[in-house]
């Protein structure tokens, strides 16, 4: 893939309306993608935070997701070193209790063209259950089990719990989480952004 077609691609990404009717806050497509990236987040869709700054995990989940891959900031956004592609682009609004799901038209529409031009990536963290049903083969029904189960997919794929502050609870029931996977994780983000 040619450079002027990836650019190309990411003017299509960033102009794109194909949820517009269905987004209160409007379309602003949230990602950061590069071709020599060798690690990509699949997370879920951007928060409302993410959504005005216009920068991939800009927020409290950020945070403790750079404390779990045991990365700084900087190093987190340096794309052509990290790619970050939520399974919505977009904020999705909120809902009753929190943010509303991932729309189910982006990850289709713009999924397999982005991966064509990550020809690089080895490694992907899926984070919630939205990426993990996209992109897990036999996964059992529950986040618990699939996290638990990490090392199916591993190399190529870490399944891990949403690193937002709503997940405290989730966390502390969980223990293994951060002795068991925690350091796999950081020990493999580390061998592929050296």
């Amino acid at each position: 893939m040619s450079r002027a077609h990836f650019n190309d691609l990411m003017k299509q990404v960033s102009q794109c309306q194909i949820c517009a009717p269905h987004l209160a806050q409007g379309c602003r497509p949230v990602l950061q993608v590069n071709p020599q990236a060798t690690v990509l987040i699949i997370g879920q869709a951007p928060g409302l935070k993410v959504h005005k700054s216009g920068i991939p995990f800009d927020d409290a989940s950020g945070e403790r997701l750079r404390l779990w891959m045991g990365i700084d900031q900087y190093t987190f956004y340096q794309a052509e070193k990290l790619a970050i592609m939520p399974m919505g682009l977009c904020y999705p609004g909120r809902g009753k209790s929190g943010d509303l799901p991932p729309r189910k038209e982006c990850a289709p529409q713009w999924h397999p063209t982005i991966l064509e031009h990550l020809p690089n990536i080895k490694l992907i963290l899926l984070i919630g259950q939205y990426a993990q049903q996209a992109y897990l083969e036999n996964k059992p029904k529950t986040l618990t089990e699939t996290v638990q189960a990490w090392q199916q997919w591993a190399p190529k794929y870490i399944p891990l719990p949403h690193p937002s502050p709503r997940n405290n609870i989730w966390l502390k029931k969980n223990p293994w989480f951060e002795h068991d996977v925690l350091p796999y994780l950081q020990q493999r983000i580390h061998k592929h952004l050296r």
